[in-house]
């Protein structure tokens, strides 16, 4: 049954992972590379991230400056921001891209927090199915007389409490995004 609550607790961490994923690509008002993580060049023909083509800084809060390691790819870097639609419009000065972000309207924190509130509530109900799984892959072993009744219970509440934990956690991650966003 231990590997059953091995298996939950990995299946949960990788949830929290995906969680802090989503929230660290959305904008909020401050400058954050990982925003360009999803953005992909066409670089000889292969989709290749920005963050294996150029170096990625933050020299002021809220810009982003991109220096490409190879200069002739600079063109491809911006079509390929632009492409992506981050919803900032990237400036070439021939050596360097910049991204300015702008500050935030009071209208597009509230959505964003609506965005980030349901991510979140995303990420609980994922977590309970894991819950769901390891509560059927316990009473598969009770069925299959490998536990006790009382062993069953006892897995049933150990459970429950890993997942409140975990839930616990995503609350966590969620309220500490929203007030980033409307601290800006």
């Amino acid at each position: 049954m231990d590997s059953v609550f091995a298996k939950t607790k990995e299946k949960m961490e990788k949830c929290l992972t995906s969680l802090e994923r989503d929230y660290s690509a959305i904008r909020a008002g401050r400058a954050n590379p990982a925003i360009l993580d999803k953005v992909m060049v066409d670089y000889y023909g292969v989709p290749t991230p920005i963050i294996q083509m150029a170096a990625v800084s933050s020299p002021e809060p809220r810009m982003l400056v991109v220096q490409p390691w190879d200069a002739s790819t600079l063109k491809e870097i911006e079509k390929a921001i632009n492409t992506a639609d981050i919803g900032i419009n990237p400036q070439n000065d021939g050596k360097v891209i910049r991204l300015n972000f702008p500050q935030l309207t009071e209208e597009h924190r509230k959505t964003l927090q609506k965005d980030i509130s349901k991510r979140g509530e995303e990420a609980k109900v994922a977590i309970r199915n894991v819950r769901r799984d390891a509560m059927d892959d316990i009473k598969k072993l009770k069925k299959n007389n490998e536990i006790t009744e009382d062993d069953q219970k006892d897995g049933e509440k150990k459970l429950q409490d890993i997942t409140d934990d975990f839930i616990k956690q995503a609350e966590a991650i969620t309220k500490k995004k929203e007030e980033e966003v409307i601290s800006l």
